[in-house]
């Protein structure tokens, strides 16, 4: 399905969601090519006393599983290493209810798996060649020029590339954003977000736990460490603080922050016992004004970052990706031109509006409960109590959370 004189897709960007991107298109039989600047190390199975482990891992929808099993590469991250979690509790600090959910209530094994982003990077990379991307790495983008009949990407190598369609994943700094006159709209939360693993006296029971603090929400995510792990004990910590907080909580002696960490989560899980290495990242919302500049379509982070206390991020990512395939799909079955605005309008205007409600839900949940006014710290327990004794509304945010 080639065009004469070009590719169909460039995507920009091989994280997690530009890689899913490429594989996604070029299994659609697509001529793609994928730009990235770094080749990511290879994914080992580490254990949490490495400094080599990547902290960062996801919180993985349902409906994602599905796509990257449908791509062909979710049964290899499986195999590797992943943590189902079958039940989630988040609580206030200050009292009240509780809001739960069950694995059992919604039918199901598992409401999703804690997955570590090296490992998805890894196992989406080794599937490209097959699929027949065409990989430029490592190479970055340094212009842009579109017209009526496609774009040019021009690269840092020297070399030019042209396809009817170019798609923007080069994350929330994005340099292809900026050429194609994408503005953003950008909140700075003050707050940074601290993570690690720890070891707990406790096992975690494959629950996700989430204790709202003044300072910010603190998330407990269960961990599959294995040979360290047997009991499963290890979890990734997500610590919402404000930044002077959290400058001071990554220079603290290990003894010291398990101190702090096991006093601000009431002991749920036990002493803690062992951490990892610490690092804290800058949290903030950022949404883009429009998803589509002529042949020009922006996804996951270059698109819109929201505050981490859902664990939607990537996840939201990877729904931009699912809904705009189908789009592209029809079009090249068809023999249609896949960039055309017409085509591309409308997945915009519902894509944007789905990420913008969901990245100001995130907002107003954090401006809620990261505050400790008089007024806010009465409501927010029962809150939470009246939506875990209402079984619909539970079941509600459950869907919307996996996608469904």
């Amino acid at each position: 399905m080639s065009r004469r004189g070009g590719l169909d897709v460039i995507v920009v960007g091989a994280g997690v969601v530009g890689a899913t991107a490429a594989l996604a298109f070029a299994r659609d039989g697509l001529d793609v090519a994928l730009v990235e600047a770094r080749e990511p190390p290879a994914w080992q199975r580490l254990t949490t006393d490495s400094d080599r482990l990547d902290l960062r891992v996801y919180a993985f929808a349902p409906d994602n599983a599905a796509l990257l099993d449908d791509l062909g590469a979710w049964r290899g991250i499986a195999s590797a290493r992943v943590q189902p979690y079958r039940a989630m509790r988040v609580w206030d600090a200050a009292g009240g209810g509780e809001l739960a959910f069950e694995a059992d209530a919604f039918g199901r094994r598992e409401l999703g798996w804690i997955v570590e982003h090296a490992l998805l990077v890894d196992r989406l990379w080794a599937a490209l060649p097959a699929a027949g991307v065409q990989l430029h790495c490592p190479d970055s983008i340094v212009g842009l020029e579109q017209d009526d009949s496609g774009a040019t990407v021009r690269l840092e190598s020297g070399r030019s590339l042209r396809a009817k369609l170019v798609v923007a994943a080069d994350g929330a700094e994005s340099k292809l954003r900026s050429l194609a006159g994408i503005e953003t709209a950008r909140h700075d939360y003050g707050q940074r977000g601290l993570v690690a693993f720890v070891e707990s006296e406790q096992p975690h029971r494959a629950t996700c736990w989430q204790r709202f603090l003044p300072t910010g929400p603190l998330a407990f995510l269960p961990f599959a460490d294995g040979a360290n792990d047997a009991q499963g004990r290890t979890s990734s910590i997500v610590w919402t603080l404000p930044e002077i907080e959290a400058e001071r909580l990554l220079q603290v002696e290990p003894a010291a922050f398990l101190r702090e960490l096991e006093s601000a989560f009431a002991g749920t899980l036990g002493a803690l016992t062992r951490v990892s290495k610490r690092a804290a990242f800058p949290l903030r919302r950022q949404l883009v004004q429009q998803l589509v500049a002529g042949r020009v379509v922006v996804i996951g982070d270059a698109a819109h970052t929201v505050h981490p206390l859902a664990g939607q991020g990537v996840n939201l990512g990877l729904r931009d990706v699912a809904t705009l395939r189908p789009l592209i799909a029809q079009a090249a079955r068809s023999g249609a031109d896949p960039g055309a605005g017409a085509r591309l309008s409308r997945w915009s205007r519902q894509q944007r509006s789905a990420n913008a409600v969901s990245a100001y839900a995130f907002d107003g949940i954090n401006r809620l409960f990261s505050n400790d006014s008089f007024a806010a710290t009465l409501l927010r327990g029962p809150l939470l109590g009246l939506a875990g004794r209402l079984p619909p509304l539970t079941h509600a945010f459950w869907r919307h959370a996996a996608g469904q």
